[in-house]
């Protein structure tokens, strides 16, 4: 549903001179001012105090160097928005009036011509304030707010009968404490891959509006498909702000022309909060295409009319979007092996989640544009991923994310905001809590994209593993907290509010196995149940056997830097050693630095050079080498393992690598640096997410090439094996084998040979002089990328030369034409144009041939003179 896809329209009924409703927003230039009034200047609305004094020039941009620690002052100070406005109508003509702020981050106390209208506590709320009495011709609105540091600290004291761990986040962090003591985006606190900016400000929409009889405040379309009738229908779900003090009686007509759909209901809206829900069955002369997750169809919806016309009111005529979609958790017994399976059932086809997890896009709000969203939600798509899960410590995004997710089939799994910590249960805190529930639920349910609903991130496994120390008598105060929190008030929630997707109490959980342990598992990282949570930095990353064969990945990943052009933007020549002041300042994971360099030289030597910022570039580029490789390695193992039990273990249905994107320019476990530059991890993406793969493996000498496949139909393909020595482009031998089915949906061995039998029938190899090259493709134009099995480490492979690698640019219509030539194999060919925005079509491979095109597609003008100016050129080989 693009920006502009539901409407409002309000037309004065039959005659009757009630007009709609009068929306007025706020929104725009605002006074702020600081606790003891030293500071006063402009503020924006949506926005927060950090943006404007950077706006304003009083400090620099909060990412550069060490400004996160330095700026704690702002966050420790109380902030004032005050601004004047004229009541642009006239106030005696409406029986109510109300001022409605769609979020306010987080803790304050709101006037109106000096008159408290109420305080703010959570973040996630919306909060609307009966101003009728109080309103005048000139008003003054004052938001009072209370430091977040401050407000946390003291709910904390206040909470006397037992501590609610964790008090404070890890020193290298150097975050705040007592995150979980309010209602707020928990990694403003910091996390391990983001700063503290615990911020202050009015970070949504807020306006008056003033209306008779009854006004509109949430509309929801809910999709149901009947099997044994085998019919749509669509729950139409319309909630009003009723003034009058009696029911009111009207019609309620629903018009879908493309599905020759239209139905008239008699409807009455009771008093207070009144909801209509109206279920609309789907004429069956009409065929209804479903949406389905990229990759798999099309995402189709249908424009729906829905008009109310009321006695003695006005009529309102909604026009919105249905999409039509089913979703199911398939938790069930599977033959040969203990547990449940746990997948993904969109539409009745059993669908497997590739994706990513999701953070916030920046630590200020105000700075998520659009196209900001937009930029970093295709590059989602176009890395062929289906899914991205919504993480617990951050927010429930604005409406244009879910909006570009049902265009792009991006299916969402959203967590409620709760993570890595146990949550206090008082009274005040819950009904908090079981407000923001229902407003996430009703503002987001009508979203195809949006397919489970998950409690917490980690929280489960928290308890199960004694995260927090806690001794064993006390356990059952925190299990009690956990299952009225969970259990008790979301789960109730969710389920009276959305009958329509499955709900998780956690992630990682072991579903049903869990609830059947009483809401809490022994074990949440159980491979046979569930989702698991899988990190392991000490390992080596190739070895496939140490990865979990679990029902469904939900996290696993490593870390790595970004880019120089995007750490130079905040940084001085002197930061830039990999041991710098400030390279560890941004490492927020504990040995995340030693961790990277240890997992690099399994495989890869490290650079010697004694020039200091060419060093600091080479090792950049190895830790994103590194990253690639080892997440590119685990998601083959959990895509190959879809179809089979091996021991008891397997059926993996999903694969959603830790993370997607970053929150500020520091090193981290993301695919996308902050500004959406892409990583070589998310190039490698591109190809370990294709529909068609071929993955390999060695077990016990013996190399299995597995075909994996997303298509919905069987295909009849040649596997192409190509072995080449390292000191030469030549291919030292070839394997056609015709006729390999790949089954539909589905991932089997296609192949095996003794590596010593492969070594033997291609003379003159090694495993350190040579490598295996795949790749699957079909008489049809169906073509996998090209894959490859290293037979050892890079750093012992012999006969690689320094090769002379150069490339010339040219402009065809929209895009630049970047054609490469080699004078030897060069491993992980990187090209890279600095801080010109864009992405390439292919980078960091494997240069096998003399000449190869790659496609720069720019996101912004730039010219053939530009990406000359900033173009480098990089491969293993370059790094000395």
């Amino acid at each position: 549903m693009g920006r502009a896809a539901v409407l409002l329209l309000l037309v004065a009924a039959g005659g009757v001179a009630a007009g709609g409703p009068e929306v007025h927003s706020l929104r725009g230039v605002w006074r702020l001012g600081n606790g003891n009034g030293s500071l006063s200047l402009r503020g924006e609305v949506p926005g927060c105090v950090h943006t404007a004094l950077h706006r304003r020039g009083l400090i620099q941009d909060p990412y550069n160097r060490f400004n996160d620690v330095m700026y704690r002052w702002i966050s420790l100070d109380n902030w004032t928005y005050s601004r004047t406005f004229k009541t642009p109508f006239d106030v005696r003509k409406w029986q109510k009036v109300n001022l409605v702020f769609e979020g306010v981050d987080t803790v304050a106390h709101i006037l109106l011509n000096n008159v408290t209208l109420g305080r703010t506590n959570n973040m996630f709320n919306r909060y609307s304030f009966d101003i009728t009495s109080m309103i005048k011709e000139v008003n003054f609105i004052q938001v009072h707010f209370m430091s977040a540091i401050s407000y946390a600290a003291e709910q904390s004291r206040c909470h006397k009968a037992y501590s609610v761990p964790p008090a404070c986040p890890p020193p290298v962090q150097k975050g705040e404490c007592h995150a979980n003591f309010i209602r707020k985006e928990q990694c403003s606190f910091s996390w391990d891959w983001g700063p503290s900016f615990p911020t202050q400000g009015i970070w949504k929409d807020v306006r008056i509006e003033a209306y008779n009889h009854y006004h509109l405040i949430y509309f929801s379309l809910t999709p149901f498909f009947e099997r044994r009738a085998q019919q749509w229908s669509l729950e139409i779900e319309s909630i009003f702000n009723v003034a009058d003090t009696k029911p009111i009686a009207g019609l309620a007509t629903v018009n879908i022309p493309k599905l020759q759909t239209q139905q008239t209901y008699s409807v009455k809206l009771q008093p207070g909060e009144g909801s209509i829900v109206l279920l609309v069955n789907i004429s069956k002369n009409s065929t209804v295409e479903a949406w389905w997750p990229n990759g798999h169809g099309k995402q189709i919806g249908y424009n729906v009319t829905t008009t109310f016309i009321m006695e003695g009111g006005y009529q309102i005529e909604k026009i919105s979007k249905a999409y039509f979609r089913t979703v199911e958790l398939v938790q069930e017994p599977i033959p040969g092996s203990p547990g449940l399976s746990f997948y993904f059932r969109i539409n009745g086809q059993p669908i497997f989640m590739k994706g990513s997890n999701w953070i916030p896009a920046d630590s200020f709000q105000d700075r998520v544009t659009y196209d900001t969203l937009w930029q970093l939600l295709k590059s989602a798509a176009d890395a062929n991923m289906n899914a991205l899960r919504i993480w617990g410590g951050g927010i429930y995004e604005q409406d244009d994310f879910y909006d570009i997710c049902d265009e792009l089939g991006i299916m969402i799994w959203q967590d409620f905001m709760f993570a890595c910590a146990l949550y206090p249960t008082d009274q005040d805190y819950l009904e908090s809590v079981r407000a923001e529930v229902s407003h996430q639920i009703r503002r987001l349910k009508s979203h195809p994209s949006v397919v489970l609903w998950s409690g917490n991130n980690e929280n489960e496994a928290a308890i199960a593993s004694n995260w927090f120390s806690i001794p064993h008598a006390d356990r059952e105060v925190y299990i009690k907290d956990y299952v009225m929190l969970y259990v008790k008030n979301i789960r109730e929630i969710v389920l009276a509010e959305d009958r329509s997707r499955p709900f998780v109490v956690s992630s990682p959980t072991n579903g049903l196995e869990s609830i059947k342990e009483g809401w809490l598992s022994k074990n949440p990282y159980d491979t046979h149940y569930g989702d698991t949570h899988f990190y392991d930095y000490s390992s080596d990353c190739w070895n496939w056997l140490m990865y979990p064969r679990t029902r469904f990945a939900s996290e696993y990943g490593f870390q790595s830097w970004p880019s120089f052009s995007t750490l130079e933007k905040v940084s001085s020549r002197e930061d830039w050693s990999y041991t710098s002041n400030f390279s560890l300042h941004r490492q927020h994971h504990e040995n995340g630095n030693d961790q990277m360099l240890q997992q690099i030289g399994y495989h890869f030597k490290l650079p010697q050079t004694t020039d200091p910022i060419k060093k600091f570039k080479d090792m950049i580029y190895l830790t994103q080498v590194m990253q690639a490789q080892c997440v590119k390695t685990e998601t083959e193992f959990y895509r190959s393992s879809r179809s089979e039990i091996i021991k008891g273990e397997g059926h993996t249905m999903g694969a959603l690598y830790w993370q997607l994107n970053d929150i500020w320019q520091a090193p981290s476990w993301s695919s996308l640096e902050y500004g959406g530059k892409w990583k070589l991890l998310h190039y490698f993406a591109q190809n370990f997410f294709a529909p068609l793969l071929p993955v390999a493996y060695e077990d016990n000498g013996v190399l299995h090439i597995y075909g994996v496949s997303d298509f919905h139909t069987d295909h009849k393909l040649t596997l192409k094996v190509i072995v080449n020595s390292w000191s030469s482009l030549e291919p030292v031998c070839t394997l056609a084998k015709d006729g390999v089915t790949v089954k539909a949906q589905s991932a089997f061995s296609i192949y095996k040979e003794p590596i010593n039998a492969l070594l033997e029938r291609c003379r003159n190899c090694t495993r350190k002089s040579c490598v295996v090259s795949f790749y699957l493709v079909g008489e049809d134009g169906i073509q996998s990328p090209i894959n490859h099995h290293f037979l050892s480490s890079l750093k012992d492979a012999v006969g690689l030369e320094k090769t002379q690698l150069s490339a010339t640019v040219s402009q065809q219509d929209d895009v630049y034409i970047f054609d490469l030539q080699t004078t030897a194999i060069a491993p992980f060919v990187t090209l890279d144009v600095g801080s010109i925005k864009g992405r390439f079509s292919d980078n960091g491979f494997l240069m096998m041939e003399k000449k190869k095109v790659v496609i720069f597609y720019p996101w912004e003008p730039t010219s053939v003179e530009e990406l000359e100016k900033s173009f480098t050129l990089t491969s293993l080989m370059d790094v000395a």
